[in-house]
């Protein structure tokens, strides 16, 4: 019969095993992506972002956070762009900083900080210099209750960046 020092023993040399093998099923379970919101958008949210040369301000009521997995962030938001030139506010109105590679409608977007601008149809992501790196058609959401200027909703394959109706699907590698 194993006496009660064995049966401790035995758990606790089972016990490491055991939780290396939960660990991973709680990973699941945390149920990926996640909207981010309050404190925890505030922790992770720029408080400004630099573009062409210029720094502007993170407009908090309009940015927006998911989390797509362990350690994994994507964050947007609109910054304030009144001391920028007439031709950079017609392009730039935010940003977008990923942690991990990405794809935005479709497209492959690696791992940094960008800006952004809607236009009618299309999501234009720009390096910090001002230089395109993707264009993607967005799609209109007409049951959108209550659109405002930029959110981050869940969706099936990942989260959707909105721009009023206007969104694209964003969703980790």
């Amino acid at each position: 019969m194993l006496s009660r020092l064995d049966l401790r023993s035995a758990f606790r040399a089972g016990a490491p095993v055991l939780l290396l093998l939960l660990l991973p099923a709680a990973a699941l379970a945390q149920g990926w992506p996640r909207i981010l919101e309050g404190a925890e958008l505030e922790r992770v949210m720029p408080p400004g972002f630099y573009f062409e040369g210029q720094s502007a301000a993170t407009q908090m009521r309009n940015a927006a956070a998911a989390q797509l997995g362990p350690r994994r962030f994507v964050m947007a938001g609109l910054v304030d762009t009144s001391g920028y030139s007439s031709d950079v506010q017609a392009k730039y109105q935010g940003f977008i900083v990923t942690d991990s590679p990405i794809t935005v409608g479709g497209t492959r977007l690696p791992t940094g900080a960008y800006g952004f601008g809607f236009t009618p149809g299309w999501l234009n992501v720009m390096d910090v210099g001002g230089r395109r790196v993707l264009s993607v058609r967005t799609r209109d959401d007409a049951r959108l209750q209550r659109p405002r200027p930029l959110v981050m909703a869940d969706a099936q394959n990942g989260v959707r960046l909105y721009a009023g109706r206007s969104f694209v699907l964003i969703s980790s590698r």
